[in-house]
């Protein structure tokens, strides 16, 4: 059994198109016919193609949100939109068409100036590829550190060049824009990643404060001091800022000098500011921008953004529906992914096996992540929903003409687990009929068979998941299994690796009981913060609070801006170097608590749950007209059973004796 295994015979085995066992992996032909599906209707564009530029404009740090919403009010205005520059429309013809009802990918550029501006060449300061996904209705970010060392690309003159040739055999990723331009950008990220991108996005930074001002600032969380005053010298030729901690109303300017600042960390915190941005962006667009605000900003944006779309141009009805997409999303339905394990002094390095893990990551959100990291938190046992592999039963037919398909994919399946079974009384495993997108058929008799589905799904994109129809041409060749696969013509005969799944497990609270650093930083603010105060008294192991050089570790400050809600904040500093903090106000409806994950009684009170991805980012308490927040590092350095602990521990702050 064990050589008939190896040799793709026996049990391991599939059949080709003429129902026959072959040997492993099957030869596939080097040449795939094609047909091209037929032309959908006007009224279905695409739905992914909807989404895309929806949620580049409603999410990105850019400030693209409030692009979408514009864009509604007149066509000409989508059109501004359109490649202008001539290298936007270069880049614009290395991008691949987006496919109708799958998943699609935009890069977006940030860059400091436009080319020509000043004597230097424009820098790309922010580099984000976004994931828009219709069947998990989930966006996924992935931001890549400016200073990453990789190979850069560069496109011919060749105008229907998408490969491009070899620049420099390592570089900062960000040089690629300064060297080569967007086209250069393009191509370095796809080949870095193997991902197809299907839209890109170039946005200038000056614009970027522009926009946030027209919405009349944007409210964001600022974790710790930022403070630099720039005289000339070496030592601080940085960008002025001068922002204290806490919630807070900003300006365009304070919120461009706060994604972009990095002097005094590292380029990994920075993207975890950029992508906090877009965070609270995207809420706050969504719960309070009017009909009314938008007609303003339209010069704004048309004078800053520039969308490429691979085959298409832009039109007003796919923009409201992208922009309806992202401002709909289920919590915790945006996933932020990072490359771990990224080392940082002059430049920026990862491994390979690193940065293909993040690109998993990224092209396989699981929506069921927060539930399970959650329930590890809480110490509940986590349950599985999708079957393994070795549980599901698969039979695969060959849907596009190709010799040894069927076999092939049987094999390829065989080897990730999957239960392999043959058409019965020795029919042939070929379909009915051709296919353009590979058919996964579930059999909804059976329990788990849609989870099933779905997981199977990701490996042979694109594919299209739907029930087992009951028609005889396919009932015939069914001999029970739980999924039945056609192999379509876009199907490329190779499965990616199998995208890291990882159980989360229980681990205690890395925690210290201590009551004395809170009461001593609430105790002097009791009379003036107008609301009672809660006192932490267990705190994060290594913490103690901010008492760097200018920083103050509590701050009694107006929300609002209107003298109606005062707020406290504590900001604590781990031996890591991580801050973290308790954010206390009588606002009791502010934005950034419209995206609740999970509500959970946590010792006979009520605290809501905000997760991103799964980690747990705050935690919060509503109590005597007040809301009470722990909220984690910008990299949510605690763990989510440290975040609960902090939490539980608030306590009313004792009375005066």
């Amino acid at each position: 059994m064990r050589t008939t295994l190896k040799r793709g015979v026996g049990r391991g085995a599939g059949a080709n198109g003429n129902g026959r066992a072959v040997y492993p992996p099957g030869t596939v032909s080097t040449v795939t016919r094609y047909r091209q599906p037929p032309e959908p209707q006007r009224s279905a564009l695409g739905l992914v193609r909807r989404i895309m530029v929806g949620t580049f404009v409603v999410v990105s740090s850019l400030a693209l949100a409030v692009a979408g919403g514009a864009y509604l009010w007149a066509h000409e205005s989508v059109s501004a939109l359109h490649p202008h520059t001539a290298a936007t429309k270069r880049a614009q013809k290395a991008l691949d068409a987006p496919v109708a009802n799958e998943p699609a990918t935009a890069l977006v550029i940030g860059y400091d100036h436009r080319a020509g501006e000043g004597k230097s060449p424009s820098r790309s300061d922010t580099l984000m590829l976004i994931r828009a996904d219709p069947t998990t209705h989930t966006i996924s970010l992935l931001s890549f550190p400016r200073d990453l060392e990789v190979p850069i690309y560069c496109g011919t003159k060749n105008a229907s060049d998408k490969v491009g040739y070899v620049f420099s055999s390592s570089d900062r990723i960000n040089s690629a824009y300064a060297d080569c331009g967007p086209t250069g950008t393009l191509l370095t990220i796809k080949h870095l990643t193997g991902l197809s991108i299907q839209y890109l996005i170039t946005v200038n930074f000056h614009g970027f404060k522009e926009v946030v001002d027209k919405v009349g600032g944007v409210w964001m969380d600022v974790d710790r001091r930022y403070y630099n005053r720039n005289t000339g010298a070496s030592y601080d030729n940085y960008a002025n800022i001068n922002l204290q901690p806490g919630y807070q109303l900003l300006s365009g300017q304070q919120a461009l000098d706060f994604v972009r600042f990095r002097h005094t960390d590292s380029d990994l915190y920075r993207l975890a500011r950029q992508q906090e941005f877009i965070k609270s962006f995207r809420v706050q667009i969504a719960k309070n921008l009017g009909i009314t605000d938008l007609p303003s900003l339209v010069g704004t944006i048309t004078r800053n953004v520039e969308v490429g779309e691979g085959g298409h141009s832009l039109d007003l009805g796919t923009v409201e529906s992208y922009a309806r997409f992202a401002a709909t999303l289920p919590p915790g339905h945006v996933f932020q992914d990072r490359f771990e394990n990224v080392q940082c002094v002059n430049t920026c390095t990862a491994s390979s096996s690193d940065i293909q893990a993040a690109v998993q990551q990224f092209v396989n959100p699981d929506v069921q992540t927060p539930k399970d990291a959650n329930a590890a938190a809480l110490g509940n046992k986590v349950k599985q929903k999708t079957l393994p592999p070795s549980k599901v039963t698969v039979t695969v037919l060959n849907g596009n003409g190709v010799s040894g398909a069927a076999a092939n994919t049987s094999y390829l399946l065989a080897q990730r687990g999957y239960q392999m079974l043959v058409p019965p009384n020795q029919l042939k495993a070929d379909a009915p009929s051709r296919v353009f997108h590979t058919k996964i058929y579930y059999d909804p008799a059976q329990p788990g068979s849609l989870g099933a589905a779905n997981a199977l799904k990701q490996l042979v994109e694109p594919a299209d998941v739907a029930k087992l129809p009951r028609r005889t041409g396919i009932l015939q060749l069914d001999p029970g299994s739980m999924l039945l696969v056609v192999v379509g013509e876009t199907f490329s005969g190779s499965i990616p690796p199998a995208p890291p799944k990882v159980v989360p497990v229980h681990h205690p609270a890395v925690v210290r009981a201590d009551s004395y650093y809170g009461a001593k930083l609430l105790e002097p603010l009791r009379a003036k913060a107008g609301f009672p105060l809660e006192t932490p008294t267990v705190l994060e192991r290594s913490s103690y609070p901010d008492t760097l050089p200018g920083d103050r570790p509590a701050r009694l400050y107006w929300i609002d801006g209107r003298g109606k809600d005062k707020a406290v904040r504590l900001v604590f500093r781990t031996g890591a170097n991580a801050f973290w903090g308790i954010e206390e106000t009588s606002w009791e409806d502010p934005p950034v608590l419209a995206d609740r994950s999970f509500r959970h009684d946590l010792g006979g009170r009520e605290f809501d749950l905000y997760y991103s991805g799964s980690h747990l980012h705050m935690v919060v308490l509503r109590a005597h007209g007040a809301s009470y927040w722990v909220i984690n590092s910008l990299r949510d350095d605690l763990s989510n059973e440290t975040m609960l602990a902090i939490a539980k521990g608030l306590k009313p702050l004792p009375p005066v004796k």
